[in-house]
């Protein structure tokens, strides 16, 4: 598809697309949709004191952005797959969904060449951060049904385990890569155990989209098996919009990860669960915001040294002020929690909007220009220096929650 379609694509499907990608309204008198993946950061840029402030006392060695997705359409024998749906104009909410991704991952005007121009454009990104910096990359298994059985028909894609790791061994400078091994398969076990061996980090897993419930019993064994390897879960809990699949979004309820908690296993809630509603299933099964279970797990002392969570994603616009203001004020949490970006959305310019933060009285007016420019030239810079610079009084994000690398690699630390 030409550079010219997509566009008209966008303008045809874009408000749908990014309602659905993040629950948002684009009438908001957007400066930008497209992104225009400027190659290189402007030249001093990294000079001025706001983007030195962001690193000050924060060791770029140990950060790992832990939370960062691969995408692509399988063109250079990377083995991903895409549904049907979300190349068919029969489907405009997901065809556009894929079109706003690739655009972020600023793979979008490459035929024939898109697995290898996404991960180009990291490769770019990563020389605009501090030397040290690397990224974590998600594979992400097939939904499977109760038997086990691989459902491809009912998977919005598919991004293969050798995938991700071979990419970790041909840059090691950059990347770390995470499994994603569905629990029903009968191979699950040995592929967890082969995926360890391989240098994965972590798990990952997507439960409404993939089809998996986290609180069965059919996970124990696998969850005893994580617990003895030393492989945390990263796991979506809350409202998950962005990826279409086996369309359980009842599996995203946070108290269904208790079983792992109490299996030993480290689990790391995406998010912080941090919009939409899921029954509570301690009180009679009423819908309260996701955000308000994730709270209670927090406080549980008997989760307290294996319950933890990933800030991705909560500065999108589609988060509320009041739940980003309590990430930032918890400093009781901070220990607990990890920095990723949840790339590409980054790219996904009306996704953000610096200024509402400025309104709020979290973010220096004077920030606003300067994360703008830096949101056209390298989404993860953007990413990184507002979120360290976000503010709730005299609350911030410390320096711990961007060194992830001692968290997943303990022996590195």
């Amino acid at each position: 598809m030409n550079p010219s379609r997509r566009r008209l694509l966008l303008g045809i499907f874009g408000t749908t697309a990014l309602a659905g990608a993040g629950g948002i309204a684009i009438a908001r008198n957007l400066p930008q949709i497209w992104n225009p993946c400027l190659a290189s950061l402007p030249q001093g840029i990294n000079e001025d004191p706001m983007i030195k402030a962001a690193w000050q006392g924060v060791d770029p060695m140990r950060i790992w952005d832990c939370h960062a997705h691969i995408a692509g359409t399988g063109d250079g024998g990377s083995g991903i797959v895409v549904s049907k749906e979300m190349q068919s104009l029969l489907h405009p909410l997901q065809c556009a969904q894929r079109l706003f991704f690739l655009n972020a991952g600023c793979a979008h005007d490459a035929p024939g060449r898109v697995d290898q121009s996404y991960v180009e454009r990291l490769h770019n990104l990563i020389e605009g951060m501090s030397p040290g910096f690397k990224m974590m990359l998600f594979a992400f298994d097939w939904a499977h049904d109760e038997t086990g059985t691989a459902l491809p028909k009912r998977s919005a894609f598919y991004v293969p385990n050798d995938y991700a790791r071979d990419l970790a061994r041909r840059h090691p400078r950059q990347f770390e890569w995470v499994a994603s091994i569905h629990p029903y398969r009968s191979d699950a076990i040995s592929t967890l155990e082969k995926a360890k061996a391989e240098g994965a980090r972590a798990i990952k897993w997507l439960p409404p989209a993939m089809g998996i419930d986290p609180g069965e019993e059919r996970c124990a064994a696998f969850y005893r098996a994580m617990a003895r390897l030393n492989l945390p879960l990263i796991t979506h809990a809350g409202e998950e919009k962005a990826v279409h699949g086996a369309g359980r979004p009842e599996l995203g309820n946070p108290l269904r990860l208790r079983r792992a908690l109490d299996a030993g296993v480290r689990v790391v809630i995406a998010h912080c669960a941090s919009i939409g509603e899921d029954a509570d299933l301690d009180r009679g099964g009423r819908s309260v915001p996701s955000f308000k279970l994730f709270t209670r797990m927090m406080a549980d002392p008997a989760h307290r040294d294996h319950l933890f969570a990933d800030i991705s994603a909560i500065t999108q616009r589609n988060r509320s002020l009041a739940v980003v203001r309590t990430i930032i004020e918890r400093d009781d949490w901070h220990p607990r929690l990890l920095n990723g970006s949840d790339y590409p959305l980054p790219g996904v310019m009306p996704l953000f909007a610096p200024a509402e933060f400025a309104k709020a009285g979290m973010l220096a007016e004077a920030a606003v220009p300067l994360l703008g420019e830096l949101h056209a030239h390298n989404p993860l810079l953007f990413d990184f220096v507002l979120k360290r610079h976000l503010q709730v009084g005299k609350h911030r994000l410390p320096a711990n929650i961007f060194e992830t690398r001692q968290f997943f690699a303990p022996e590195l630390a």
